[in-house]
């Protein structure tokens, strides 16, 4: 089964080295489109996580971000979390991405890393801390769920 192009699924357990670097999983890599050129915008997540959007997806968001109106002050301060943390990362040789200090911080990474296919993007989580979010997010969200899997086919 071939996946359309810049689409992430699954889970894949890596490690974070001494240098920030971090290896994006091959079968991500090959799932990128070539007007990406190698390149991922690397920001801050809303759940204390890490996004990593392929060029071309982040280049939406850019866009929908043009749109939102800087006189309003939420809006403002969305703009200036998301622009503020978020950085442009060619993969190198060893298909290894760099992640910056404060988001490697925010993220409460470590050595042993989770990477996650979130369809138009990826996730990476302290396994840890997305062991403890989930667990509460059930608790919070299951009559959610159950209404939007009534709306999704799966």
């Amino acid at each position: 089964m071939t996946l359309s192009k810049n689409t992430f699924i699954g889970e894949f357990s890596y490690t974070l080295d001494s240098k920030g670097r971090l290896n994006i999983p091959s079968k991500f890599r090959q799932s990128l489109s070539k007007d990406n050129k190698e390149t991922f915008v690397i920001a801050r997540g809303l759940d204390q996580c890490i996004w990593v959007y392929p060029l071309i997806e982040w280049k939406q968001i850019e866009n929908n971000l043009r749109k939102l109106s800087s006189i309003s002050n939420t809006h403002r301060r969305f703009i200036r979390n998301t622009a503020r943390y978020a950085s442009p990362s060619t993969y190198d040789k060893q298909g290894r991405i760099i992640l910056h200090p404060s988001l490697i911080k925010y993220a409460g990474l470590d050595k042993e890393v989770l990477i996650i296919g979130m369809i138009n993007k990826m996730e990476i989580w302290n396994p840890d801390l997305l062991e403890k979010f989930e667990n509460k997010q059930d608790e919070l969200n299951s009559e959610a769920y159950e209404e939007l899997s009534n709306k999704i086919i799966l």
